[in-house]
């Protein structure tokens, strides 16, 4: 990752700043691209504690305070973080919007926020940085998006959410093969567990949930892997986190688990094949 400039929405907490770490402490370039410029009471970070974060572990930091929403701000980042470093190597569309509520229970209000922040967001932001990406040399999307597992379950009590979420899926499953011939990788992430995010704990359970999940350097080691693989020959995947690091030769999980002690539930949207070859114990609980 020397060298390397990574456009990362969402970096200024949770995944998209473990992601962000992780880069910064080979030598990348972040431009954490998102909204928070003031401290949250309820959220953690913001893009200038992020910044002081990633310059720490060694990467060079460039705050832009964004909401991805508008094609304007987001044209707007693309350009300062060109300008800044010279070139786009990477995009990461990390941010997210969620709630769990079924259709009757969902106002129109949330229901345009998340599919304005997932799956608009995730074309707009891929759009915008497009251009810029055909000029890098290993040039990759990595979408932070499920796989597209048409089960009943993932859709019956959160129809909304999953919509937003499957179209970031579907911005991977379309674009891997409209830039193929370009040379631009396009691929998902997901993780086989639940994450120790904001999301897990104001929305799925608090500190009792969290003590079910893993850590997000997990998911930021198997981004890492995924973004130094030749893009010709990595594309169109729906990649699963521990998978993607046992194809590193890692197979000591246990450092990233919240509580060693504790079952680890299987995270939203995990197929049944891919849990079936799984050889890390999970407890399932309803959502899962």
């Amino acid at each position: 990752m020397r060298g390397k400039t990574l456009f990362i929405s969402g970096a200024s907490r949770g995944i998209g700043l473990a992601i962000a770490l992780r880069a910064a402490r080979e030598g990348a370039n972040i431009a954490i691209v998102a909204k928070t410029a003031q401290a949250h009471p309820k959220l953690p970070g913001t893009i200038f504690t992020a910044a002081a974060e990633i310059e720490a572990a060694g990467g060079r930091a460039l705050p832009i305070q964004c909401d991805i929403r508008s094609e304007e701000q987001v044209e707007a980042a693309v350009a300062q973080t060109v300008q800044t470093f010279g070139g786009i190597d990477a995009c990461i569309n990390n941010a997210s919007a969620i709630a769990l509520t079924g259709t009757l229970q969902t106002d129109m209000k949330r229901y345009d926020l998340m599919h304005s922040i997932n799956t608009r967001g995730t074309f707009l932001c891929s759009k915008a940085t497009i251009p810029h990406l055909l000029n890098a040399a290993n040039p990759h999307i990595l979408n932070m998006a499920p796989p597209l597992d048409m089960h009943p379950r993932w859709f019956a009590g959160h129809v909304a959410y999953t919509m937003a979420k499957y179209g970031m899926s579907m911005c991977t499953l379309g674009m891997a093969a409209e830039f193929k011939s370009k040379g631009i990788a396009v691929n998902s992430l997901w993780p086989l567990t639940a994450i120790d995010t904001a999301a897990v704990r104001n929305v799925l359970g608090g500190d009792g949930m969290a003590k079910l999940s893993r850590k997000p350097d997990i998911v930021a080691d198997a981004a890492i892997a995924i973004l130094g693989r030749p893009a010709a020959e990595c594309t169109g995947n729906f990649f699963i986190d521990e998978e993607v690091l046992r194809a590193e030769d890692v197979n000591d999980f246990a450092p990233y688990a919240n509580d060693p002690s504790s079952p680890l539930v299987p995270d939203f949207f995990v197929p049944d094949d891919v849990l079936a070859r799984s050889s890390t114990p999970l407890q399932r609980l309803p959502w899962s």
